[in-house]
């Protein structure tokens, strides 16, 4: 179990210059809006053991350069809950969000809806998701930080429904309470660990570490657009009026694969460079979302926000390789939408010999996945570019790619399918693969002439 912070000394963990907001006024009829008997002294008691009145505290703080809405729950004050007035508070700090165009950040340790006020204290989570909502609709990015514990609707709010959900190690986390749960129940799985494996939490972060991360986070969400319009690209930046950018000329055509066979070849090829390498290149330094908030995450498809060039924030999407698995694809569909919302361009890296295709894939659903990722693409609100670095593996590839804004480098090929698969369906002998890799017209120049592709880009340096 993670140590329990109060609010206060959280505050202190994450950030400086702590300025409280102006409380809302609430008068409550003696024990409160139920008459619940006995109300009244244990409030009294909360505050004199706490030092505070209420739940939760907040106002604005400076976390690295950046001044946030802090919203930081007391859980040694009745236990975190949230009844009429917590949502007051809340409501308030998300007000003086818009009003002052501030990221919220969110340090939640809560054990739920505060029973002594019962329906009115339930309908508190309808207040907190509606202000999420409005901020979530203005731009304005929204950071949660999980404490021990944080359960029941302020799990299912202010912490899962931020656009970046970090945890502190060995926090409880999840929608039951230790009390509510079945007995029989594993409580490995209501942790901060389990929640990262399960794709509902973006990274558990120590305490030690904890400022430094929120400071990289809010770097680069609310780093200016100079030109919203531009695109992100790995060696070029195009806007979307501007012809496409011809293979560099040092490349030469030596640096082509001669056949259909060759593409496959160097596209397989554990020598060329990965994403990371690309990333690396590309990026001064970047930060990763995790999970598909359904309960999955893949390795194979690495998410996140990164400094590009001139300091510009630009969100990445990236193939490791291997098959993606319907998390991947989820991932990605989130990060193309947030990145939207947040008003940031999208690279988009393709290697992958295909979707997955195994029966637990089909089980977790990867036809609605590639889907949705697809309609993310064709919908988004920033510009999409896309650069395939290795294998573009049929459809489980092109749901990544940007349609009319994507470009190769000379070790990738892109396919309808696999030319050993092709030879196989058209009952071809082995022999026939390479003849089939050349018939399906897969290397990088030959999806120029097809105009499936804008141009050919070198690879990045080992």
């Amino acid at each position: 179990m993670t140590e329990r912070f109060s609010a206060r000394e959280a505050i202190v963990l994450a950030g400086d210059d702590f300025r409280e907001l102006p409380v809302p006024m609430r008068e409550f009829k003696p024990d409160g809006p139920l008459s619940w008997q006995g109300y009244d002294d244990s409030r009294r008691r909360a505050l004199t053991r706490t030092g505070e009145d209420e739940s939760v505290v907040c106002g604005t703080a400076v976390i690295g350069s950046t001044r946030v809405v802090l919203i930081a729950f007391e859980f040694g004050f009745l236990g975190g809950s949230l009844g009429e007035r917590t949502g007051d508070r809340v409501e308030a700090a998300y007000t003086h969000a818009r009003a002052h165009r501030l990221p919220v950040v969110s340090l939640v340790a809560t054990g739920g809806s505060r029973m002594q006020e019962g329906m009115l204290a339930l309908t508190q989570l309808q207040r907190v998701a509606r202000q999420s909502a409005l901020a979530r609709e203005e731009g304005l990015p929204q950071i949660a930080v999980l404490r021990d514990p944080t359960t029941g609707g302020g799990w299912a709010t202010l912490g899962a429904g931020a656009d970046v959900t970090l945890a502190l190690p060995g926090a409880q986390v999840g929608f039951a309470g230790s009390r509510v749960r079945p007995p029989d129940a594993d409580p490995a799985a209501y942790t901060a660990e389990a929640q990262v494996a399960a794709g509902a939490v973006d990274a558990v972060v120590r305490e030690e570490e904890l400022r430094e991360t929120l400071t990289l986070w809010l770097t680069l969400l609310t780093a200016p657009t100079t030109d919203p319009g531009a695109e992100a690209g790995p060696e070029v930046e195009v806007g979307p009026e501007v012809e496409p950018v011809p293979p560099p000329a040092a490349l030469g055509a030596h640096g082509l694969p001669a056949t259909g066979w060759d593409a496959v070849r160097h596209a397989r090829s554990p020598e060329r460079p990965r994403a990371a390498a690309y990333l690396d290149a590309y990026f001064s330094r970047r930060a990763a979302i995790s999970g598909d908030r359904c309960g999955g995450s893949d390795d194979g498809m690495l998410c996140g926000f990164g400094s590009g060039p001139a300091g510009r924030t630009v969100a990445y999407a990236a193939q490791c390789g291997t098959a993606t698995r319907p998390a991947g694809y989820r991932t990605a569909a989130r990060l193309i939408r947030l990145a939207g919302r947040l008003g940031f361009p999208v690279l988009t890296l393709v290697d992958t010999p295909g979707a997955a295709n195994d029966a637990q894939a089909e089980r977790q659903g990867a036809g609605s996945a590639i889907a949705d990722l697809f309609a993310a693409v064709a919908t988004a609100r920033t510009p999409v570019t896309t650069l395939v670095i290795g294998e573009g593996g049929s459809g489980g590839a092109l749901a990544l790619a940007a349609p009319g804004n994507t470009w190769a480098t000379p070790d990738s090929y892109f396919s309808v399918i696999a030319p050993e698969l092709a030879a196989a369906i058209l009952k071809r002998p082995a022999s026939e693969v390479h003849d089939t890799a050349d018939q399906l017209r897969i290397r990088p120049q030959d999806l120029v002439e097809l105009g499936v592709i804008r141009g050919i880009v070198e690879h990045a340096k080992r």
